[in-house]
């Protein structure tokens, strides 16, 4: 067992690892069981499946019905929910402490015999069928899976997390069964906790509520991508264009990603960021616009976003463009850098206030093979962070040869094809 400040650390024989804070002064609890596995994983005819299987593990055990598991959740007062990522997928709950080792059953039970019936997987898939048409009809969600694609375009991490309608129909139980007995293995499972919990009660409930035995889980092909300068425009007659211009950015163990959460913070990171100042607030030209940034194993990407009328599309990105260009040639001031890192500093003290996020950051690192720092020792990374260090990253990320702008809105590729000339 390895112990460090604030977490503590525990791999069993059969390959789970277990990895808890502890938060005496509250009286909660958050579990969450993370499998590595996303949609980087899924071969192309399997597309979206592990999003599918998280739908339905909901729906049911060997001995417990859909309605059982909602019911005893709220019997317990607690959350019950889950989500997919690339890389990961999550199950969790919060929970009074008093009430952990049932709910900590009741999941362990969700996850280990799920019942992947015939009748159960038709109608969920109806439901994740209706989830992609929502969100395909959505073109403000819809333009960041769309610029991923663009950016990504020979890699796995650039596949949609929900799938293809064509994917998810074709789904059968074979399928089904074949991917989870695949993916849902020992040693590809964190289970994390957060709040007012002992690090020994919880490796006694793993050791006393899974039964699986150590597997060798899949190897996953990582490669970093080749990223080449593209415009991609998506005609629909909408009312607003939708603008994504992005670049790819440095994996998640990369030691700059603190200066990069500044830029990003300086860039579109809040209310006085320069893209919210330019474009909204000096010009009127967008209700919605910012930036942000993702990080994974080998690769990552950092974007501007607007939603701005079809006219005045072309200055929009002008005025993303034209930031970006200042920031490279060492526009930062000392004030916006001092912004950026008492934002970023204020936002993660108060994120880690609650037992849900801290048990997200403790999940999140050790599923991607992270590094798990104390608040003290992120607070100290940030501050550390120069605006030499910034202007370096944003000379090294921004380079024109490899900008990809994603546009939804009523016109012609023709029209913007100049933009990223």
């Amino acid at each position: 067992m390895a112990k460090d400040k604030f977490f503590e650390k525990t791999t069993l024989p059969s390959g789970i690892s277990v990895v808890t804070e502890n938060m005496p002064q509250v009286r909660s609890v958050a579990i969450g069981f993370w499998v590595g596995v996303g949609s980087r994983d899924e071969k192309e005819g399997v597309n979206g499946m592990s999003h599918f299987i998280e739908h339905l593990l909901f729906k049911g055990t060997q001995t417990r019905t859909a309605r059982d598991i909602s019911e005893a959740f709220d019997v317990l007062g607690g959350e019950l929910n889950a989500f997919t990522a690339k890389e990961y997928t999550c199950y969790y709950t919060r929970l009074l402490d008093e009430h952990v080792s049932t709910g900590f059953e009741i999941l362990a039970d969700m996850m280990q015999n799920p019942r992947f019936d015939a009748s159960d997987i038709d109608s969920e898939r109806n439901v994740v069928l209706e989830e992609i048409n929502l969100h395909e009809d959505s073109p403000d969600e819809r333009i960041h899976d769309l610029f991923v694609q663009s950016l990504l375009t020979a890699h796995p991490l650039g596949k949609p997390i929900l799938g293809h309608i064509e994917t998810v129909k074709n789904f059968t139980k074979d399928d089904v069964i074949g991917f989870y007995k695949s993916e849902y293995l020992p040693d590809n499972l964190i289970v994390a906790a957060a709040g007012n919990i002992e690090h020994e009660k919880m490796v006694d409930l793993v050791k006393q509520h899974f039964n699986l035995k150590a597997r060798e889980k899949p190897v996953r092909k990582e490669f970093v991508p080749q990223i080449e300068k593209k415009i991609e425009v998506f005609t629909k007659q909408t009312e607003q264009a939708h603008i994504i211009l992005g670049v790819g950015a440095i994996r998640a163990s990369d030691d700059r990603r603190f200066a990069l959460s500044i830029l990003d913070n300086i860039l579109g990171g809040g209310m006085s960021s320069r893209l919210f100042q330019e474009i909204r607030e000096k010009r009127g030209l967008a209700y919605s616009t910012y930036s942000y940034h993702s990080l994974y194993a080998e690769t990552g990407f950092m974007a501007a976003y607007a939603g701005t009328t079809p006219e005045n599309t072309e200055q929009v990105v002008q005025l993303i463009q034209e930031q970006l260009a200042d920031v490279k040639d060492g526009g930062i001031t000392g004030p916006e850098l001092h912004r950026a890192k008492e934002h970023l500093k204020g936002q993660l003290v108060l994120g880690l206030e609650s037992t849900g996020r801290r048990m997200t950051r403790l999940g999140k690192i050790e599923i991607t093979r992270g590094e798990l720092l104390s608040l003290d020792e992120l607070v100290e990374r940030i501050d550390a962070v120069a605006k030499d260090d910034v202007t370096r990253l944003a000379n090294d990320l921004f380079d024109p040869n490899m900008t990809v702008l994603t546009v939804i809105g009523p016109f012609e590729l023709d029209k913007l094809a100049h933009l990223v000339a």
